[in-house]
């Protein structure tokens, strides 16, 4: 099912100094469909379901740094998840038990940082933030993974 994921700032890079405002992101399977202004892709998209999330959407982030504590390695995936990380560096996932529970999760495994960015046919992995930063949704491969407040 198509589904636009809207805020009322979505940003193409993480640094992206003129983010797009009442903006959305169509996401078909695990792949972006498109990314432009919300009324114009609800027209196109008439059907599709429509989540809206408070401040600012964007690509979902890199993790580099270590991975968060929890009891169990899936725990500490889903920790990464909650921060709005949809990607790892290789580097901080050496233990064979963690690397397994971030690829069945999905969550990709970079050999460096990269610079992530909203594309058209891109994989959709994306997380929304509100006002004060907090980590709202996380979206990976299409799918919504985590969901805040």
């Amino acid at each position: 099912m198509l589904t636009l994921h809207a805020a009322p700032l979505v940003r193409l890079t993480p640094d992206d100094a003129a983010p797009l405002r009442d903006a959305a992101v169509a996401i078909d399977g695990d792949r972006i469909a498109a990314v432009g202004p919300l009324d114009e892709l609800l027209q196109e998209y008439p059907r599709a379901r429509v989540r809206h999330w408070p401040g600012t959407l964007g690509p979902g982030l890199v993790h580099d740094a270590p991975v968060p504590d929890a009891p169990s390695p899936r725990e500490r995936i889903h920790a990464l998840l909650q921060l709005g990380a949809t990607a790892v560096v290789a580097a901080r996932v050496t233990d064979p038990e963690l690397l397994a529970a971030a690829r069945r999760g999905g969550v990709a495994v970079l050999d460096r940082p990269r610079p992530s960015a909203l594309v058209k046919t891109g994989r959709a992995d994306l997380a929304a933030f509100d006002a004060d930063g907090a980590c709202v949704a996380t979206v990976l491969a299409g799918r919504l993974v985590h969901r805040g407040r």
